[in-house]
């Protein structure tokens, strides 16, 4: 508990305890607090969260802490936990979430069973988990959850809490179950956020959530750290003191607190730098005090007391008396079981730069030894990890980076895995070949391909490809032939995750080489299993078909029954007429029993995920959806959530959701999905973004161009491509269109020439605008033929790419619909609108894609109207305007309506029927008009600005045809678009 006043933070203070306030009344929040190291964050929150305690909530904390480059897992949440383990109150909460136990020891990790499989689903079910346990208690008490240090915070911990903030635990519960009562403070230092900081991501992620603020405290006043200062002494001091320290603090807290202390000292005057400060204010301490602050600087920022009386070696009544002096002179803090920590972060850092090699070396050694003697090694690998490097241990330091690599696999936490794992490959080469751990899959070629896994599962297929390269680099002329080849068939298999497909057919090419086909061995069926996938990328289908039946043959021979699978899958794709037929399917199902059977689940999830294309190519969208959802439980189960072909199963369920029109459940879904999707797998989101666009939110072009950053990634690509181009569509921008068609189409054309097969989508999608230009060209009297060509190029792209697919027969039901309707925009470009091609392009559409119907629905009404036809428009735009309205698709509904009231195709309207012009926010303008308020008093009660709310003011005269402010409100009265208040009666 602090003992120092809280001096100039009533704002901050008051905005914190607003969210308290609101979370109290079932308004789960969460706030963000940014700051300078030393500023203020600690004691801010230890205030707010006195006053929660005070206020009868549950007070929770958690901190980082800085290990360098060495992750340890969950830390902060390990710790809240083990207070919530502590306390009978909380016993029946914890009961109810078994799942989290694995965070509290190593027995419950060995015993639990989702530990024991692959960590992805379990680390799924501990993230959901987790979320639980945090509800249930906030129905016991209201909570609050404080998260100190994130900048220090594990990957884990990150995407813990990106998982909590944005699907878990801010979310209002559905069918009516209690809310949450509940609010999270999370803080970190600014300054410690260099541009490639990874926590910088997700706090940008973070505060796009409606429920997620963020506040900085910045830094103090000269006047309140002058109050600060003179409110620490209870003697005067010099004005020229004050004004010093006032001056050197620059507005932190601790730096005034601090440079006022070493005024005590004899050595008169101030040192420059703070860390001198420090320095000398625990050379005020006995020596023994001293002894005790560096031994516990080179624990980290938090100590138990045991590991510290182990460590520093004196007796129980000495060390306490130094615990003592040390708490007395507010350099450490007394905490909960027993622990210590320093006051501030910036005081151990101070002490422990001061420590001599020698003497860091051997305190680091002392505490690896005593944690390698503890209880729960594997939950300590981590530390001890970092203390054995530090004491330059290094073959205890890399057995201690193999341990803690396989806690983190066993707790859910890849990338931590991959970081461990690195470290260890890093100190290979410096321990000697004697002192490294044996055992079979202990060389250091294994364990990059083990790495290369790592990244793999952790989304990270870029560092995959360049473990993967790093193992190949390391094989000798002794290495066993059968490894250098798997070496290079994995090679192949991750650039192909790249879309580096030239390359992985030349590895695969030279792994197949490498290994004889006589005698059969399961080396080279998985070669050869490899090379026929690499084949088909680059359109080698000839030589994937050869290679396919000839391995298939061994496959069996072998009974290697998952490389059986993985080849009846390939042959599903490249015989007769692809996977889109029933004998497709039927080798499909087979495959994926045959995977099922043999356990391995990379290969069963590409059988279920080409059985889910397989149905989306023929139309049949609501026969996907349970392909998908058995892929997706399957990728669950086996903790390959972020490996290619489950993050293709996500985009291809939330595209199914947007194709049949289930918008309201495509978005919150992919909310949920981003929630616990790795970085490379943004793209699944893509059908959320088309989403947005429809519904007239632009500000999903800047979402779509995030996915261009960064190495090429081809599904992102196609992602951002369809986005960015229907965009420029709606903007009315013909040659950016064009020209964005075009280069996406170029960008993802493969190396043999083969085009994509959505061209003929963005072909279509270009003719729109295309059309558009023509069409006011030919109303206005200009030059519409300049888009002939164009419009000519166009269609001839979209009609050779669905006629003439992948395999060089017509695409599926989805590409002939593109297709009709490239050739009604067409029609519409070159002559005008054609309804019998519009009648075309809605019947094609007619196999479930909902939005792109209506909007061939209003072209047909469009051309209908162009014909004289006003019955049959007229059922046309009524049928497209009911289902815009349900998608809510607003631009898509004002050109309907446009259409109606230009084409006269509804009856007329009473006065009383006839609906507002007026938005929603110019009616709530037009009250306050009524009132007779200004633009400035209007801003103030809508919380909008003033400028704006003259903006809204404008819109309501213009739509009224009212000349001034007055006349408008009388026209709103006669017109029934006010209300006449109520007087009172006298």
């Amino acid at each position: 508990m602090f003992t120092t006043p809280l001096i100039g933070r009533d704002e901050e203070i008051a905005r914190l305890a607003g969210i308290l306030e609101r979370a109290r009344g079932g308004e789960a929040r969460a706030m963000l607090l940014a700051g300078d190291a030393g500023v203020g964050k600690t004691r801010v929150l230890d205030e707010v969260a006195g006053r929660a305690a005070r206020a009868g909530m549950t007070v929770l904390t958690g901190h980082c802490v800085d290990l360098g480059d060495v992750g340890l897992p969950y830390l902060p949440f390990t710790e809240v936990l083990g207070v919530l383990a502590a306390d009978e109150r909380f016993a029946d909460a914890l009961a109810g979430h078994p799942v989290v136990d694995r965070l509290l020891g190593a027995g419950a990790v060995r015993d639990d069973p989702l530990a024991r499989s692959d960590s992805g689903g379990g680390r799924l079910r501990l993230f959901e988990g987790m979320a639980g346990l945090l509800a249930d208690l906030s129905q016991i008490a209201p909570l609050l959850l404080v998260l100190e240090d994130l900048h220090w915070a594990d990957q884990s911990s990150r995407d813990l809490l990106r998982f909590l903030l944005s699907r878990g635990i801010l979310q209002r519960p559905a069918g009516g179950a209690p809310r949450h009562r509940l609010a999270v403070f999370a803080s970190y230092r600014a300054d410690d956020l260099h541009r490639r900081h990874p926590l910088r991501p997700l706090l940008a992620e973070l505060v796009r959530l409606p429920a997620v603020e963020r506040l900085e405290l910045r830094p103090m006043a000269d006047s309140e750290v002058t109050r600060l200062v003179r409110a620490l002494q209870d003697r005067p001091l010099p004005e020229a003191m004050v004004r010093g320290i006032v001056e050197r603090a620059e507005g932190n807290a601790f730096y005034a607190e601090e440079l006022l202390a070493a005024t005590d000292t004899e050595a008169g005057g101030v040192p420059s730098g703070l860390a001198d400060v420090l320095l000398i204010r625990i050379e005020q301490l006995s020596d023994t005090a001293q002894q005790v602050l560096r031994t516990a600087a080179v624990a980290g920022q938090r100590v138990e007391h045991g590991l510290l009386r182990e460590a520093v070696g004196l007796p129980e009544d000495e060390l306490e008396a130094a615990l003592r002096e040390a708490v007395g002179r507010q350099l450490l803090v007394a905490g909960d079981a027993g622990t210590y920590a320093f006051r501030h972060a910036l005081a151990r850092e101070a002490v422990y730069a001061d420590l001599l090699p020698g003497e860091r070396a051997r305190l680091h050694g002392a505490f690896a030894r005593l944690l390698a003697g503890r209880g729960n090694p594997a939950e300590s690998a981590a530390e001890r990890a970092h203390h054995y490097r530090e004491s330059h241990d290094l073959a205890e330091a890399l057995a201690a980076s193999l341990e803690a690599a396989g806690h983190a696999d066993r707790v859910g936490a890849p990338a931590e895995e991959l970081r461990h794992l690195e470290t260890a490959l890093d100190l290979w080469e410096s321990v000697d070949p004697a002192a490294r751990p044996s055992g079979d899959g202990v060389d250091r070629v294994t364990l990059t391909l083990r790495a290369s896994a790592a990244a793999a599962h952790a989304g990270e297929s870029h560092r995959a490809v360049s473990l993967t390269r790093a193992a190949l680099a390391g094989i000798g002329q002794d290495t066993d032939s059968e490894l250098a080849a798997r070496v290079r068939y994995t090679l192949a298999g991750n650039l192909m995750s790249v879309d580096s497909l030239t390359a992985a057919f030349a590895y695969s090419s030279e792994a197949l080489a490498m290994i004889p086909a006589e005698p059969p061995t399961r080396t080279w069926v998985w070669a050869a299993a490899t090379h026929v996938m690499a084949a088909r990328h680059i359109g080698e289908n000839d030589t994937a078909l050869r290679v396919a039946r000839q391995a298939l043959g061994v496959a069996e021979q072998l009974r290697v029954a998952d490389a059986q699978a993985d080849l009846l899958i390939s042959l599903a794709i490249l015989e007769g007429g692809g996977r889109r037929t029933t004998e497709g399917r039927e080798r499909l199902e087979e495959a994926r029993e045959l995977a099922r059977r043999a356990g391995n689940a990379p290969v069963e999830m590409r059988a279920l995920f080409n059985l889910a294309v397989s149905c989306f190519e023929s139309g049949d969208l609501e026969a996907c959806l349970p392909w998908v959802t058995e892929g997706l439980d399957r990728a669950r189960r086996a903790g390959l959530l972020s490996s290619p072909y489950p993050l293709e199963m996500r985009y291809l369920h939330l595209l199914v959701l947007y194709t049949l029109g289930r918008w309201d459940e495509c978005v919150p879904a992919a909310a949920a999905d981003a929630a616990v999707l790795p970085s490379a797998g943004g793209y699944a989101m893509g059908p959320a973004l088309y989403v947005a666009l429809a519904r007239g939110d632009m500000g999903a072009v800047e979402r779509a161009e995030v996915l261009l950053e960064g190495p090429f990634d081809w599904m992102a690509t196609l992602v951002a491509g369809i986005a960015l181009t229907e965009a420029a569509v709606l903007r009315g921008e013909p040659e950016a269109a064009v020209e964005r068609a075009q280069t996406m189409v170029a960008a993802l054309t493969d190396e043999a020439g083969h085009r994509p097969y959505a061209s003929v989508r963005f072909a279509a999608l270009a003719l729109t605008a295309v059309a558009d230009a023509a069409v006011e060209l030919r109303s206005s009297g200009g030059d519409w033929h300049r888009w002939k060509d164009t419009a000519d190029e166009l269609v001839e792209l979209a009609r050779q790419t669905a006629l003439h697919g992948e395999d060089g027969t017509p695409q599926g039901p989805e590409g002939l619909a593109w297709l009709a309707r490239a050739e009604a925009e067409w029609a519409r470009a070159v002559s005008g609108p054609d309804a019998a091609a519009w009648e075309k392009a809605v019947t094609a559409f007619g196999f479930g894609d909902v939005y792109e119907r209506v909007r061939c629905q209003v072209r047909f009404a469009e051309a209908l109207l162009a014909a004289e036809r006003r019955a049959e428009a007229a059922v046309q735009a009524r049928e497209a305007r009911a289902v815009a309205e349900r998608l809510g698709a607003a631009p898509l509904l004002e050109r309907i309506d446009d259409l109606i009231r230009r084409g006269r195709l509804a009856p007329a309207l009473s006065d009383e029927e006839r609906p507002s012009p007026l938005t929603a926010r110019e009616q709530d303008v037009l009250r306050l008009l009524s009132h007779g308020r200004s633009n400035r008093q209007i801003g103030e009660e809508l919380f909008i600005s003033g400028k704006t709310a003259s903006v809204h003011v404008s819109n309501i005269l213009a739509k009224l045809g009212a000349s001034s402010r007055t006349e408008a409100v009388a026209i709103a009265y006669r017109k029934g678009l006010i209300a006449p208040e109520p007087t009172a009666s006298g």
